[in-house]
Parts: C-alpha cells; structure tokens; sequence
C-alpha cells in the first residue's frame, strides 16, 4: 500500500502549479467554448471524434496532472539548473497547448492547429524526458496528456482532411 506524506507538501507551490494550469485551460476556452456550437459544429468529423463534453472532462483532468507535474519538479529547487530547464520547457508546451486552441477554435484553422500541434506534442515529449530525469513521477503523470495530444493531432488531421474549404484559412 502506498502511503501519501501529506506532512511534506507545500501546499503554496502545489496549488499554484495546478492554478497555473488550470488557467491556460481557461484562457483556451475563451476560443474554444464559442466555436464548439458554432463553426465547430459545421465541419466535418471523423467518426471517432469523441463527444463534445468528453473534451472539457478530459482536459480539467489533464490539466489538474500537469499541475501535479509542475509541483513534483518545482519542489526540487528552483535553484538548480535542471529544474529550471525543465521548467522552462514546460512553460513553452503550456503556452503552445494555449496557442493550439487560439489557432484551432479562434482562428478556425484546422491547417495552422495541425502545424502548431506537431510542435506542441515535441515539446511535450521534451517535458516528459526532462520531468522524468527528475522526478520519474512528473514524468509518468504527462504520458496521459502527450496520448491526449496524440489523439488530438490525429483529429486535427482528419478535420484537415475533411474540410478542404478550410484550407485557405
């Protein structure tokens, strides 16, 4: 049985990191929330897509594991290298997971999502390989997101695909 030492949390920085997250969440809706009935609605879809209210679900859980991530390497010291790095990194897939949804939803460009996407689930990646030469629970806490991108990426294509008027966006 695995016991939680809920004695050694810092409980400012954890509830930061998960805010922080959660945030960018938020501040994605704001162009995804109006297009979903609107212009999401209209394009075509593959027959896999997931219903619509799965995506806020998974993306709260998503988001909640990233902040968890963000806290286990944070608690390391911010005064080594390393964790700086890692950090670093992370910020940038956090703002490139914001800009996919200002490109995709805001934009409504499939083309610039998909291109933006492929960036995205590098840095991803990066993360993941940086988090886990720290903490090997950071790192395996970001595998449900970089499968989530990984299905994301595979939509985005798809709507491409089926939707070749959106092609001059």
């Amino acid at each position: 049985m695995v016991r939680l030492d809920t004695g050694n949390i810092d409980w400012k920085k954890l509830i930061a990191s998960i805010v922080i997250c959660q945030l960018v969440g938020i501040l994605g809706s704001i162009f995804t929330a109006p297009a979903i009935p609107t212009w999401y609605a209209s394009l075509e879809k593959p027959f896999f897509v997931p219903p619509s209210w799965t995506f806020s679900v998974v993306w709260t859980i998503l988001y909640l594991l990233m902040g968890i991530a963000l806290y286990l390497i944070w608690k390391k010291g911010w005064e080594k290298r390393d964790v700086r790095t890692a950090i670093g990194i992370f910020g940038i897939q956090l703002f490139l997971n914001f800009l996919w949804s200002l490109l995709f939803f805001g934009f409504q460009s499939p083309l610039l999502g998909l291109i933006e996407i492929i960036f995205l689930w590098i840095a991803i990646v990066a993360t993941i390989w940086l988090f886990y030469k720290i903490s090997r629970a950071a790192g395996l806490l970001l595998i449900p997101y970089l499968i989530w991108v990984s299905f994301a990426a595979l939509l985005n294509y798809n709507i491409f695909i089926l939707n070749p008027q959106m092609t001059d966006h």
